[in-house]
C-alpha cells in the first residue's frame, strides 16, 4: 500500500499555508518569516505549531488563530493546483491494483476541501486518515499505523510518501519504506528517507522497486 501526505505531495499548498502561518504568528507577537515557518512547522500539525509558538511567546496565541488560518486558506484553495506529475502516479497505481491512501497532519476539514479543489476527493474517500484521528502526530508513528490498521496492511508492506522531515521520521518510526519528495524541501532534510527525488515522474519506478 502506498500512504501520501496530502500538503506539498498530492497538493501545491505548502507555500501559501506557510505564507499564511508567518503573518498570523507575527501578527500576534511572534515575528516569523515563511522561511521560518517552513524549517519549524512543515508536515506538522496545528496542534503542535501552537505547543511550540506558545512556549516560545511564554502566553497564549489568540484563541481563533486556526480559524484565521483556515479561512486564509481555504480562499486561496480556489486556485490549488495538484503536484505536477501526481495525478499520474495514481493512474499508475490504480492500473497496477495497488493500494493507496492518504495520511496528514491536516484536520479534516483542509483535506477534503484541498482534495474538492483539485478534483481527487473521490479518488481518496473512505481512506482518508487525518492527525485527528490519534493522540500524536508526526513525527509520531501513531498516524501511519492507524492508516495500516484500519485498511488491514503491515506496516512492512507500506510504502509512505513524504515532503517534511516530520512524516519522514514518522513513517520510519511507523517502520514503513519511505521515499522523500523534494519539491521545495531541502534534500538534504530529507535524508532519512530511503531515497530522495524531485519529480513525481519518478515515483512510480521507486514504488515499483520498492
Amino acid at each position: 500500500m502506498v500512504i501520501f501526505d496530502n500538503d506539498g505531495v498530492l497538493v501545491d499548498s505548502e507555500r501559501l499555508a506557510n505564507t499564511i502561518l508567518a503573518e498570523l504568528l507575527t501578527e500576534a507577537g511572534l515575528p516569523y518569516t515563511f522561511d521560518e515557518a517552513v524549517r519549524d512547522f512543515m508536515g506538522g500539525s496545528m496542534k503542535s505549531m501552537r505547543e511550540k509558538t506558545e512556549a516560545q511567546l511564554g502566553r497564549p496565541l489568540p484563541a481563533d488563530l486556526e480559524d484565521r488560518y483556515h479561512q486564509r486558506l481555504f480562499d486561496g484553495f480556489a486556485h490549488l493546483q495538484a503536484i505536477e506529475g501526481v495525478e499520474g502516479v495514481l493512474d499508475d497505481l490504480e492500473a497496477a491494483g495497488t493500494p493507496y491512501c492518504l495520511a496528514s497532519s491536516g484536520t479534516h476539514r483542509r483535506i477534503r476541501t484541498a482534495l474538492t479543489a483539485v478534483g481527487f476527493l473521490a479518488r481518496f474517500e473512505g481512506r482518508i486518515f487525518s492527525a485527528e484521528d490519534v493522540a500524536h502526530g508526526k513525527p509520531a508513528p501513531d498516524l501511519f499505523l492507524h492508516a495500516a490498521a484500519t485498511l488491514g496492511v503491515q506496516p512492512a508492506d507500506c510504502v509512505v510518501v513524504e515532503d517534511s522531515p516530520l512524516g519522514v521520521a514518522a513513517a520510519n518510526a511507523a517502520g514503513m519504506t519511505v521515499f522523500g519528495y523534494a519539491g521545495m524541501t531541502d534534500p538534504a532534510k530529507l535524508a532519512d528517507a530511503r531515497q530522495v527525488f524531485h519529480k513525481m515522474t519518478s515515483l512510480t519506478g521507486l514504488i515499483v522497486a520498492a
